[in-house]
Order: structure tokens, then C-alpha cells, then sequence
């Protein structure tokens, strides 16, 4: 049974989307009434704001870092800005092997999204790390060329060949490289560290939005 406060607090959010649409509230609704505008505001919150998914203080600062990683890209080569919008989906990853000394593999939590939309969280895991001197942390962002690709990557079936590589970004850098099996891959160094750009055996695990 559906308490009657928490009923009335939906009749109330739900009175503000009816004068949007020009519906009439009937103060004598029916619990399957009730229900159907329930799942209304559901489908509207979903639509409206993401941040709803963050379940977690570290998944709201996950997704700060991913944006101000974002931005780091883009001062290092504006050229890359383009990717972002003809992408079919990109993962940022702010923060790889930051925390812990990086020796023969790393991990690193990522945001992905489509245009531009959160979409979803990612697990990386790094068999044959580049990054291996003094365990420098770096920042890295894949893109997705098409559908293909991305939804072996949602189906945690998408790992990144051994002989992968990423593109160390700098000026001019996204506009020379090139789409290998379907995606690209940047990787910024913190605090200007040099990196060896080898990203070779990375595995994922995609967790949706919906399931946080």
C-alpha cells in the first residue's frame, strides 16, 4: 500500500508537470491512477536529470573529474572537441592507477557517455601497462567509431588489443590520429610526466545508469 503522505507529495510534483501540459488533477484518483502518474514523474526525472543515478559522494566526484578531464584535453588540442560530438560514445577515465603505485598493471573508474549524455559507469583493467615508470597517474579517453564496438563494450565483451596504443594528446594531436578497430584512444600525464603511450590488454566492465 502506497502511504498517503508520500501520495500527496507526488499529487503535488505531478500539479506542476499537469499545468505544463494543460491536464486537470482529479482530486478523486484511483490507485491505478495514482500508479500511472507515479511512473509519469519516474520516466520525467529520468529524462530531466541524470544526477539522479549518482548513488555515492565518490560517484558525483567521478563525474566532476571526468568533466574537468575533459576540459584538460581540450587546452592540451581544441582539435579533439570535434570527437566529442561525432563519437557514437567516449569514456573518460580522470584518474588511471592515481593512488597506487602502477607496476605491470592499473585500474581506473570511468564516466561514459553518448552526446554528451552520462550514460553509465566503467571499470578499467590494465594487463600490459605503458605507464610503468615511478607509477605515474594519467588521464585517458576512448572513443567509439560506431555502434559496433560500443555495445561489445557495454556487454563486457570489448578489450583493447595487445598492440593498441594511445595517442599522448597534444597540440594537433586529434587531428592526425586515427580510428584503430574502431576506436581511439588519448591519454593525458599529470603534472607534464612523460608516459609511454602503450594501452594494450585493457579490459572493461560497463555498469548503466539504471543499475546504480
Amino acid at each position: 500500500m502506497i502511504p498517503l503522505i508520500y501520495c500527496n507529495s507526488l499529487l503535488t510534483y505531478q500539479a506542476k508537470f499537469d499545468r505544463y501540459l494543460d491536464i486537470e488533477i482529479d482530486v478523486n484518483l484511483t490507485k491505478e491512477m495514482i500508479m500511472k502518474r507515479i511512473q509519469l514523474i519516474t520516466i520525467l526525472a529520468l529524462v530531466f536529470s541524470v544526477t539522479v543515478f549518482a548513488q555515492s559522494k565518490e560517484d558525483k566526484k567521478l563525474m566532476k573529474d571526468a568533466e574537468k578531464a575533459k576540459a584538460a584535453f581540450m587546452d592540451k588540442d581544441p582539435n579533439i572537441k570535434e570527437h566529442f560530438s561525432t563519437a557514437e560514445a567516449y569514456v573518460i577515465f580522470p584518474n588511471v592507477g592515481e593512488g597506487a603505485l602502477v607496476v605491470g598493471g592499473a585500474s581506473g573508474n570511468g564516466v561514459v557517455y553518448e552526446s554528451g549524455r552520462a550514460v553509465g559507469m566503467a571499470n578499467m583493467k590494465k594487463v600490459d601497462v605503458g605507464a610503468q615508470v615511478g607509477g605515474e597517474a594519467y588521464s585517458e579517453i576512448i572513443f567509439f567509431k560506431n555502434e559496433a564496438e560500443y555495445d561489445a563494450f557495454k556487454d563486457d565483451d570489448f578489450s583493447l588489443s595487445t598492440k593498441a596504443s594511445a595517442v599522448l594528446i597534444k597540440e594537433g594531436a586529434a587531428k592526425e590520429s586515427t580510428y584503430e578497430d574502431g576506436v581511439k584512444v588519448f591519454v593525458l600525464p599529470k603534472a607534464g610526466l612523460s608516459l609511454e603511450a602503450s594501452v594494450g590488454g585493457q579490459e572493461f566492465d560497463f555498469t548503466p545508469m539504471s543499475k546504480m
